[in-house]
C-alpha cells in the first residue's frame, strides 16, 4: 500500500482571488508580508513556498493572518480583513484533518500543525465542556475504524525521510530541542498526578506555538531528527490526554501524526511505541480486539532489532490485551509469557533504554496483565496482578492507582467478594476526587455497572448512595 495523498484541507479561494486582484506573485506577497511583520517587530521569513501552502489551505499561526491581510491591503489600497483572506475564526475545517499518514515531509508538517492549530482554535471559540470534552475539536468523539490500522501499514513500508534539514526561518539548536523534551517530561508528571483535564490545554497550546515555530525554523540534519522526535513525543502525549479527556476521535488524529513525526525522526522504536502504547490501547478502550492485535504486531514487526527488551515487553503486553478481549486464553497466555520474559531480560541500570520506555516497569506490566485477567473473567488472577501493580505504583501515579484499584475491585466482584469490592472501589473514588481524568471516571462507571445484578444488596445501596458519581 502506498501512502495516501493529503486530502484534509480545502484550497483558500478567497486568498487566491485577492492575490490575483492585487497582481502579486507568491514571492512578491511573501516579501511584503515579511516587511509588514518587521515593522511590527516580528521576524517572519516566509517565501513563495509559504504562500503556495496558504493557497492550498494551510493556516499560518499566531499574528501572521492579520499581517498577511495588512500586506494585501496596502497593495490593494484598501483595508483587508482576515476573514476576507479566508483565515478568520469562522474558517471551517474538513473532518479528515489529521487522519492521514502523509507521504512527504512538507505534507506531514502541514497535517500536524493544522491539527494543533484547529484544536486550539476550537478550544478558544467553543471551550471544552465537562471532563475536558471539546465539541468543536475535529472528530472529538468519533473514531474512523479503518484509520486505526491503515497508518500502521504506511509506517511499515515507508522509510525514514531522506533529509529533514531546513535552511529558512529562525535558527534552532540542540538547546531548543532539550527545552521541548524537558517540558514534555514535566507535563507527563503533571498528567499522571492530576489527569489530562488539568494539563491538556497547556500541551495543545505549547505544540501550536513553541513546537510548531521550531519546526518552521532552520536546523541542521542531526538537530532536525532530534526535533522531530521531540515533536512526536509531545504529540503522542497529547493523544493520550485526548483519550483521558473523553475525545477518542481526536486522540486517533494525534496518534497518527505522532507516528508520522516519529517516522521523520528516524526512530522506529518510538514509532512502534505510538502504535502499541497509543493506538493499540485506544482500540482496546473502544472494544476492537482484532485491531488491538494488529497494531501491536505492526509495532513488533516495524521495530524488530531496534528496541530493547523493555519495549518488547510493552509491545507483547499490548498484544495480550487484544487476545484477552477476544476471549482467546491461549493467545493471551503466550503473549503475556513473552512480555514477562522480555522484561526479565531488561537491565534498568544498563542505560540502553530510551527515555520513552523507562516508565514501563514491573508495576505497569502487572497492570496490563490484570486487565487481561479481568477480560477473561479470571477474578483471582486479576486481583493478584492488580495488587502487584498497586504495590509498585508510587503516589505520583495517581490516575494509574485509581485504575489499579478499580481493576482490583472488579476482580473481587468476579469472585463474589461484594463487600471488599465496594470498599476497594470507594478508595478509588476518594482518590479520583482529586483528578480530572476521563479514563478514571470511565473505569469507575464500568465498576458501578457491574454492580447492577447486586443492586438490592445493602452494601451496594450504601456504595451507590455515597458515590452517585465518581467526582
Amino acid at each position: 500500500m502506498t501512502a495516501r495523498p493529503l486530502i484534509a484541507r480545502q484550497p483558500n479561494e478567497r486568498l487566491l482571488t485577492l492575490i490575483r486582484e492585487a497582481g502579486c506573485s507568491n514571492a512578491g506577497l511573501a516579501r511584503r508580508v515579511n516587511m509588514c511583520a518587521a515593522e511590527r517587530g516580528f521576524d517572519f521569513r516566509y517565501d513563495k513556498t509559504s504562500v503556495a501552502r496558504w493557497i492550498r489551505g494551510q493556516q499560518p499561526r499566531g499574528r501572521a493572518p492579520e499581517v498577511i491581510a495588512e500586506a494585501l491591503g496596502r497593495k490593494l489600497g484598501r483595508p483587508v480583513t482576515v476573514d476576507e483572506i479566508g483565515m478568520g475564526t469562522t474558517r471551517q475545517l474538513t473532518s479528515s484533518v489529521g487522519l492521514h499518514f502523509a507521504a512527504g515531509l512538507a505534507e506531514s508538517l502541514e497535517q500536524a500543525t493544522e491539527l494543533w492549530r484547529s484544536d486550539v482554535a476550537r478550544r478558544e471559540t467553543g471551550g471544552e465542556g465537562q471532563n475536558g470534552q471539546n465539541p468543536y475539536a475535529p472528530g472529538g468523539s468519533s473514531v474512523a475504524p479503518a484509520a486505526l490500522v491503515e497508518p500502521s501499514r504506511d509506517w511499515l513500508i515507508t522509510p525514514a525521510d531522506a533529509e529533514v534539514a531546513r535552511s529558512s526561518g529562525p535558527r534552532v539548536g540542540s538547546a531548543d530541542v532539550k527545552a521541548v523534551l524537558d517540558t514534555t517530561t514535566a507535563l507527563i508528571t503533571l498528567d499522571r498526578r492530576w489527569g489530562a483535564g488539568h494539563v491538556r490545554p497547556v500541551v495543545v497550546h505549547y505544540l501550536n506555538s513553541v513546537v510548531a515555530g521550531l519546526l518552521d525554523g532552520s536546523y541542521r540534519e542531526s538537530v532536525g531528527r532530534e526535533l522531530f522526535f521531540a515533536a512526536a513525543r509531545l504529540t503522542e502525549l497529547a493523544g493520550y490526554m485526548a483519550v483521558d479527556s473523553g475525545l477518542p476521535g481526536l486522540a486517533q488524529r494525534y496518534y497518527i501524526q505522532a507516528l508520522r513525526l516519529a517516522q521523520a525522526s528516524g526512530d522506529r522504536g518510538f514509532g512502534g511505541y505510538v502504535l502499541a502504547a497509543g493506538m493499540s490501547h485506544l482500540a482496546a478502550e473502544l472494544g476492537n480486539p482484532r485491531e488491538v492485535i494488529q497494531l501491536a504486531r505492526a509495532a513488533q514487526e516495524g521495530s524488530r532489532g531496534r528496541i530493547t527488551p523493555r519495549a518488547e515487553a510493552l509491545f507483547l503486553a499490548a498484544e495480550a490485551r487484544g487476545y484477552a478481549q477476544l476471549g482467546d486464553q491461549e493467545g493471551c497466555r503466550r503473549a503475556a509469557a513473552g512480555a514477562l520474559a522480555a522484561l526479565d531480560r531488561s537491565d534498568p541500570d544498563s542505560g540502553d533504554d530510551p527515555s520513552w520506555i523507562t516508565h514501563f516497569d514491573a508495576a505497569y506490566l502487572a497492570d496490563e496483565l490484570a486487565h487481561c485477567h479481568r477480560d477473561l473473567g479470571q477474578g483471582r488472577a486479576a486481583q493478584r496482578r492488580a495488587a502487584e501493580a498497586l504495590s509498585g505504583h508510587p503516589e505520583t501515579r495517581a490516575r494509574r492507582r485509581v485504575i489499579g484499584l478499580l481493576i482490583l475491585a472488579t476482580g473481587q466482584l468476579q469472585e463474589g467478594e461484594l463487600d471488599q469490592a465496594c470498599q476497594t472501589a470507594s478508595e478509588a473514588g476518594t482518590l479520583l476526587d482529586g483528578l480530572r481524568s476521563g479514563r478514571g471516571t470511565d473505569y469507575f462507571e464500568d465498576f458501578r455497572s457491574r454492580l447492577t445484578p447486586h443492586r438490592n444488596e445493602p452494601t451496594v445501596r450504601d456504595f451507590t448512595a455515597r458515590w452517585p458519581h465518581p467526582n
